[in-house]
């Protein structure tokens, strides 16, 4: 995850600014899909060489920005951007993505599955 977050000490930009603006952006360009869980907060501070501190701050900010969502104990995702209807959705897709993995399917057979279900309903 690191190798995608670049921090300059000498921007002039508080480092946990930085760290909001980069998954920010990662998030929205889709380089970090929805859904994708990220590290805790001590784990990617540690991986930053920052302090937990920073990275709950910034984590703080995205959430308010609704660009990330925190499920408890489960961790810190990607969160959905959009509508409503592109939320539900992109929840259900977690939601085959997840089972489908439990299942031990080969990760493109579940994407050859998903697609048909999709290419089904929109001929309906």
């Amino acid at each position: 995850m690191t190798e995608k977050i670049v921090l300059d000490p000498d921007s002039g930009i508080a480092p946990y600014e930085q760290l909001r603006t980069q998954l920010s952006e990662l998030a929205r360009s889709g380089a970090l899909p929805v859904g994708h869980r990220l590290p805790t907060v001590r784990g990617f501070a540690e991986e930053l060489g920052l302090a937990a501190n920073t990275v709950a701050k910034a984590y703080r900010a995205l959430e308010a920005d609704g660009v990330i969502e925190t499920r408890g104990r489960n961790g810190t995702f990607i969160a959905a951007a959009g509508g409503a209807a592109e939320q539900k959705a992109a929840a259900a897709a977690q939601s085959y993505a997840e089972a489908a993995h439990r299942l031990g399917l080969p990760r493109d057979r579940a994407l050859s599955l998903a697609q048909d279900a999709v290419r089904a309903a929109y001929t309906r």
